[in-house]
């Protein structure tokens, strides 16, 4: 039972990206956590889907290294690998959509065997 659990939420998380363009970048934000004393940065952008009705999405980037890496620009048509989670603040419920990879769209995601040849 655990592992069909597991191999859905895999699937579910392995299925959660859009494709876009990018029309916002919102400045970053940074702080230091109150808990550990650790510097952290976060920031957002903003893609839209193209279609008949065109829909937007707000998602964020948490951590510098990956906001370095993913080098989001505005404009730029853009792959987004994303997971969602809410969290409760006096009494009210927020979404967060938090992306754990952004690429050029067309660009395939790497693969463990490819990770593994460039070691």
């Amino acid at each position: 039972m655990a592992q069909g659990i597991s191999r859905i939420f895999k699937s579910f998380k392995k299925n959660m990206e859009v494709t876009g363009k990018i029309i916002a970048v919102m400045p970053a934000q940074s702080g230091v956590s109150q808990r550990t004393g650790n510097t952290w940065m976060t920031q957002q952008y903003v893609l839209e889907v193209p279609g008949m009705y065109p829909k937007k999405m707000v998602f964020e980037v948490f951590g510098e290294d990956k906001i370095k890496k993913f080098n989001v620009q505005q404009g730029m048509e853009a792959t987004v690998s994303f997971e969602i989670d809410a969290h409760e603040y006096n009494g009210r419920w927020f979404n967060e959509v938090r992306a754990w990879d952004v690429r050029p769209a067309g660009q395939q995601q790497p693969t463990a065997q490819s990770v593994a040849s460039n070691l």
